[in-house]
Order: C-alpha cells, then sequence, then structure tokens
C-alpha cells in the first residue's frame, strides 16, 4: 500500500478516472508528478491508450493494457518535440544522442502536449525547484500558451533597418521633454520674484517697489512660450518621424508573414482558417501599428518626463521628493497586477475576432450555396453567436480596465493630497516658501498626470503582445515541406517520373502502399480507381505539395526534395478538377504562371484549350472580368481558361486532376482532340472519372486502396475482365441510364 502522500499527489494532478491505481504504485516517495497527457493511437495508428507522465525525477509511459511500464530518469531527457501531420500528432523523447520513444496522438490533445512540453522546459530553467512543497500539483490543463511581451522586443528584427530614424526620433523626444519642463522649473522664481514680492510692496503702501517687480516678468513669460513652441516643434517632428517608422515596420511585417505563408505547405492550411489568417495578417498588424506610432511614443516620452521631473524634485528637495514618489510602488504593483489578466483577455478577444472573421470568409464567398439552400437564417445565427463571443471577451477585458484605471486616478489623487499636505506642514514651519510649494506642486501634477497617461500602456502592450504573439505563431511555423539543403539546380527536365516504394499517410490512415510506377519521358498516363483509391493524393506527392512519408519520388533520376520547389513546380503545370480563377480578366488568369506572356502566346493558348471561341463573345474578350472566383463564367468556361493557364507554361510535366469533369460531352470532345497533339512529346498524368477520356494514354494505372492492382492499355484491361473492367462496365451502364 503506498503512502498517503503519494496518493495526495495522484489525485491533486487531476488525472482522468481509472488511471489512480496504475499510477500510484508507479511513483515513488517524494517524486511529484508536474503533467501529463493520455495518448491515444499507438505505434501501428490504432486506438489505444498510453498515460504519459511527467515528474520531477522521470517521464513515463504506462499503458492501459497489462503491458510494461516505460520510464526514463529525467536526466536522460533532454527535451520533448512535438509535430503534427494531417490529423496525427507526434511526441518525440529526445535523448543526447538518440531518439528515446515516439508516441501518436490525435491533435485535439495538442494543447496538453504543450503542457507537458512546458513543464519539462521550466524544470530545466530551475522553475519547477521553486514550487511549494505542500503536496500540490500544478494543474496540466492550459488549453495554449499565454502571450508575452517579449514577444513585441522581437519587433526589433523589423525596427533594426530604420534604427538611424529611430535614434533621431529618440533624441527628439528627449529634447521634446526637456523643453516640456521648463516652465515648471520657471514656476518657483515667478512666484518668489515677482507675484509675492508684489503683494507684500502693496501691502507696506510702496507701490512704485511693487511695480518694479513686473520687470522680469516678460522674459519669464517669453521663456514660457519659447519652451512651448520649442517643444510643439519638437514633439511633431518627433511623432512625424516615428510614426513613418512604425508604417514601415508593419508593413515589412505584414508582408514577412504573407510571403511566410506562401511558402507553408498545404498541410498547414488545411488545419486553418481563412478569416483567422486574414485576421492576422490585417486586424493583428494594424493593432501593432498603432501601438508603435502612438503607445511607444507617448510611453518613451512618459518615461523622460517622469525621469526629468524625478531628477528636478531631488534637486530641489530630496525629502519633498521622497513624499511624491511615496504612491509610486503602489501604483506598479496595481499594474502587474492587471497584466496578466489583460493578457488572456486580449487572447480570448482575438481568437473571438478571428473566429468571427472566418465566418465572414465563409459565407460571403459561398452567399449563392447559402441561397440556394435557403440558409440565411442560419448563417445570420452563426455570425450572431460568434459576434456574441467578442461581445463577452471584450466585457471580460473591459470588467478588468474600469476597475484598474479608476484605481490608478485614486492612487494619483492620493498622491497628489499627500504632497500637498506635507508642502502646507513645511510651510507651516517656515522650511518652505510658497513658491517653491507651487513648483513642487506643478510637478506633481506633471509627475502623477504621467503615471495615468503610462498605464494605459499596460491596456496597449498587452493587446499588442497578444497581436504580436499570433503573427509569430505564423512565421515560426516550419514547412512540411522544406527547401533543399544542398539545391540541385534545375531548368528544364526531360520528365521522367519514377515512384519508388512510395508510401503516405494522412493522419493515422495509410493511403498509399509502397507504390512503384515509372513513367517514361512523353508518355500519357491514365490513373483510375474508387473514390479514396489514392489519385489525387499520388497527384499531390509528384507535385510536391505533400513529401512522401517512405521511399522517393525521382524525376530525371533525382529525388523531387532536391530540387527547389520553385524551379521544380514551374516544369510541371496543372489544371484541377475544381477551378478557381482569381479576380481579374481572362487574360491576366490565363498568363497568370507567366505574366510576361505577350497577348499572342496568350490567344495561342486559349485556342489550344478550345476556350478562344467563348472569349471573343464576351463584352471585353480578354479584358472581360471573370468576378471573384471567376463566378461571372460557367464551370465548363473556367475549366478552359484554367487549362489554358497550364498549356501557357509549356510544361514537360502535365497534370490533369479531373479535367474534364466539369466540361459538357461536346467541350469534352473538342479539348481532347487538343490535348492528343499537347501530349506529344510531354509526360502526362491524367485522372479521370469518364473512362473514355483515357482511351488515348499509353498506359493506364489502377489504383484500389493506394496500391497499383492492375496495369495496361484500355484494351489491355478490358481483356482481364478486372477491376478496370468492372469500372467500365459500369459507367457504360450509368450513361446508358441517363442517356448520355
Amino acid at each position: 500500500m503506498q503512502p498517503e502522500s503519494l496518493v495526495g499527489r495522484v489525485e491533486a494532478a487531476g488525472l482522468p478516472e481509472g488511471w489512480e491505481p496504475l499510477v500510484g504504485p508507479t511513483i515513488t516517495a517524494g517524486e511529484r508528478l508536474l503533467a501529463w497527457v493520455v495518448s491515444d493511437v499507438d505505434s501501428e495508428r490504432q486506438y489505444k491508450e498510453t498515460l504519459l507522465l511527467l515528474t520531477d525525477r522521470r517521464f513515463l509511459a504506462i499503458p492501459a493494457t497489462q503491458q510494461p511500464v516505460q520510464a526514463w530518469p529525467i536526466a536522460e531527457v533532454v527535451r520533448l518535440a512535438s509535430r503534427d501531420r494531417s490529423g496525427l500528432g507526434q511526441l518525440e523523447v529526445l535523448g543526447a544522442d538518440r531518439l528515446l520513444a515516439r508516441f501518436h496522438y490525435t491533435l485535439g490533445l495538442g494543447p496538453a502536449i504543450l503542457v507537458l512540453l512546458d513543464r519539462l522546459e521550466e524544470m530545466r530553467s530551475g522553475e519547477v525547484a521553486a514550487a511549494r512543497d505542500d503536496g500540490e500539483v500544478p494543474e496540466p490543463q492550459r488549453q495554449e500558451t499565454r502571450p508575452s511581451t517579449m514577444a513585441l522586443f522581437r519587433l526589433w528584427q523589423f525596427a533594426k533597418p530604420h534604427w538611424k530614424l529611430l535614434l533621431l526620433g529618440i533624441g527628439l523626444s528627449l529634447a521634446s521633454t526637456a523643453a516640456s519642463l521648463l516652465p515648471l522649473y520657471l514656476t518657483a522664481p515667478i512666484l518668489n520674484e515677482i507675484l509675492i514680492p508684489y503683494e507684500s510692496a502693496l501691502a507696506a503702501g510702496n507701490a512704485e517697489a511693487a511695480k518694479g517687480q513686473f520687470a522680469l516678468a516678460p522674459w519669464y513669460l517669453g521663456g514660457f512660450l519659447l519652451a512651448a513652441v520649442l517643444a510643439w516643434i519638437l514633439g511633431w517632428a518627433q511623432g512625424a518621424i516615428l510614426a513613418f517608422v512604425s508604417e514601415r515596420v508593419t508593413a515589412d511585417l505584414r508582408l514577412t508573414t504573407y510571403a511566410h505563408l506562401q511558402r507553408l505547405s498545404l498541410e498547414y492550411f488545411g488545419a486553418k482558417r481563412t478569416g483567422d489568417l486574414m485576421s492576422r495578417i490585417n486586424t493583428d498588424s494594424d493593432r501593432l501599428c498603432n501601438f508603435l506610432s502612438d503607445s511607444v511614443v507617448d510611453f518613451f516620452a512618459d518615461c523622460l518626463l517622469i525621469v526629468g521631473v524625478t531628477v528636478m524634485v531631488l534637486a530641489l528637495d530630496p525629502s519633498f521628493a521622497m513624499v511624491i514618489l511615496l504612491p509610486f510602488p503602489f501604483i506598479a504593483w496595481t499594474m502587474y497586477l492587471t497584466r496578466d489578466k489583460l493578457q488572456t483577455g486580449f487572447q480570448t478577444g482575438g481568437r473571438a475576432w478571428a473566429n468571427m472573421t472566418s465566418v465572414l470568409a465563409d459565407t460571403i464567398p459561398g452567399i449563392r450555396v447559402v441561397k440556394a439552400f435557403a440558409q440565411e437564417s442560419r448563417e445570420i445565427e452563426r455570425f450572431s453567436v460568434a459576434n456574441r463571443q467578442v461581445v463577452v471577451a471584450n466585457d471580460r477585458v473591459n470588467s478588468v480596465w474600469t476597475f484598474f484605471w479608476p484605481m490608478i486616478v485614486f492612487l494619483n489623487q492620493v498622491g497628489v493630497l499627500i504632497v500637498w499636505a506635507f508642502g502646507i506642514y513645511r510651510v507651516y514651519l517656515q522650511q518652505l516658501d510658497v513658491g517653491t510649494l507651487a513648483a513642487f506642486l506643478a510637478l506633481t501634477a506633471r509627475f502623477y498626470g504621467r503615471l495615468e497617461s503610462m498605464s494605459r500602456m499596460v491596456n496597449a502592450s498587452q493587446r499588442a503582445a497578444a497581436s504580436a504573439q499570433r503573427i509569430f505563431e505564423v512565421l515560426d511555423h516550419v514547412s512540411t515541406v522544406p527547401e533543399p539543403a544542398k539545391p540541385i539546380p534545375l531548368t528544364k527536365v526531360r520528365g521522367e517520373v519514377e515512384l519508388r516504394n512510395v508510401g503516405f499517410r494522412y493522419g493515422n490512415r495509410k493511403v498509399i502502399h509502397d507504390l512503384n510506377l515509372k513513367i517514361a519521358p512523353g508518355e500519357m498516363i491514365g490513373l483510375v480507381g474508387h473514390t479514396g483509391a489514392g489519385k489525387s493524393t499520388l497527384i499531390n506527392l509528384v507535385c510536391r505539395f505533400f513529401d512522401v512519408a517512405e521511399g522517393a519520388i525521382l524525376v530525371d533520376g533525382v529525388d523531387i526534395r532536391s530540387y527547389p520547389i520553385e524551379q521544380f513546380r514551374r516544369n510541371v503545370g496543372l489544371v484541377l478538377q475544381d477551378p478557381f480563377l482569381f479576380y481579374g480578366t481572362i487574360a491576366e488568369n490565363i498568363s497568370y504562371g507567366r505574366p510576361e506572356a505577350t497577348r499572342a502566346e496568350v490567344i495561342a493558348a486559349a485556342k489550344a484549350a478550345r476556350a478562344h471561341d467563348f472569349i471573343l463573345g464576351l463584352p471585353d474578350g480578354y479584358d472581360s472580368l471573370v468576378g471573384e472566383r471567376g463566378q461571372s463564367l460557367s464551370g465548363g468556361e473556367r475549366q478552359r481558361v484554367s487549362i489554358a493557364r497550364a498549356l501557357l507554361i509549356d510544361p514537360q510535366i502535365l497534370i490533369l486532376d479531373e479535367a474534364t469533369s466539369a466540361i459538357d460531352t461536346q467541350t469534352e470532345r473538342q479539348i481532347q482532340e487538343a490535348l492528343e497533339n499537347l501530349v506529344k512529346g510531354r509526360t502526362t498524368i491524367a485522372i479521370a472519372h469518364r473512362l473514355s477520356t483515357l482511351s488515348k494514354a499509353n498506359r493506364i494505372v489502377v489504383l484500389d486502396r493506394g496500391k497499383i492492382v492492375e496495369a495496361g492499355t484500355h484494351e489491355e484491361l478490358l481483356a482481364i475482365n478486372g477491376v478496370y473492367a468492372g469500372l467500365h462496365r459500369a459507367q457504360r451502364q450509368l450513361t446508358a441510364d441517363i442517356g448520355w
């Protein structure tokens, strides 16, 4: 029977029901549980639960079955690494020179996996050593990484090219602050040398002497005016320069983020919503721009002014300075306590805003489907729910802020009250004259006014930190289709394609199994098979939208992972099943792969794709706008423009992914006539549901569950009377039934 303290620790860890009896016997006296997660997939990608447990001494893997428990001393575990791949996550336990273990999990467990990684890092940095010894265990239920103000310091990499202007802006800010402090310095002499002596002279009945006290007044007032004008000019120049810099910093940040998105693999976009990515580039970068141009400038100026005021009061009267600074620690402590709540609130608000943007990104492009199925009310309700989430998240932030801001104002007023009380007491003791007291009060008002302004920085900085982290989450993501470390230059390929022992998985589902296929230059290969057989996956692998999990794909005898991605894809022409056209003219869409193409080349490609005639029938011909996603064209017209776009780049490898599925029979015949000439000299891989479109293929490859089950010509496969023949008979019967 284990000691009660160990039982308490197991219960405190919040382990799922049923695991306590398995965990209890494995932990030792004094061993503290830090984090856990239940891995739900085994090494064979079958559903099987294993509890992964991190303590301050070991990393353990406890199977739900009666299999042996695996354990590694924490000193041997250098780090934990996780990555995801199309729905399946992988956690690697890494030693100093080898892989200790590998575990698999579905991506829903991602947040809990991150807790494991963070707890180990915290322990490495010594943070866990300071945990309480009262038997309590940190609750490993954090959902995601909290935003940190440190993310704002990463913006320096974008500000660094503008360091000269930044230095100039800082210098102007320093000068502007000094100019704004000059009137405060002149307050005491105006009172002590002009106003108070004037009143004393009047009280003594010496009117002439009283008037003589005003001889210096114009000079002091001129100093006031000069300081105001100088502060205004310097402040204007500083604001203009830093606003100029902030716009370019955020523009560079937007461009870098967008460029990085373009280089990420398709796998990344499969797990992200369009609206969320749009929100990161648009909304989050705009918040950072406002923060850099307004809040940072004001904060820096406030800091300089506070330092300047502090130096002045210390020089005038050190004891009075201590009284003025008395409330400052309480204000700083309040800011610190509020910061964490604002961080979490702004992070939640950012997610809610991105979710609402995602609803817009879904429904506006799909408005035709919404109306076709009469789902307007449903989409309004969906947007209403997302909108309410934004309101709820903002309400939480506002509740914190509306308490914090009046508290700062209250503390500032208390500080002013203390200064008044201390000043009156010093005047009563004749240790301070009225002019100096007035100067101190003016300095105090400026000091606490700047503190109030600085407190607003807490709100702005945490909002900006949440936005910066969302952007850097994109920039920190590494593509699963990386550029080669030592690329082999590629200009023009011959077109030999070989798939050698290729295997690929979507999550825990293996869709390509040990596939071998060699395609000679200029050969046309047709891919057929039932839905889910792996045809489109094979095309994605050849285009290197994904990388193979096993084996290799070679083009001209070289692994395509050794070619620069952009150079390789320039030699591949692709026509997708669902043609996508960009907003713009037809000519611009056809020349998308070759923007420098002449109008004659565009027309030639359109003629080859049998698109020329319908284009001439449009109001503006090749300069006709196609609308967003080509909605002003029919499905067949969009497909022909897409085919022309692929043909214009004159690829050596041509891939047709159901290229004629959206085209009527008559148009299909026209395109087939063109393709018979176009495929000559090109390596062509064609997927088609209509088997008749593959009758001219040199070979037809039949896929079934990720494997090649048949290969041969149309006639050879019919003679075999296998899978292909069955597909052919079923399609002929369907054609006869619907009267095609």
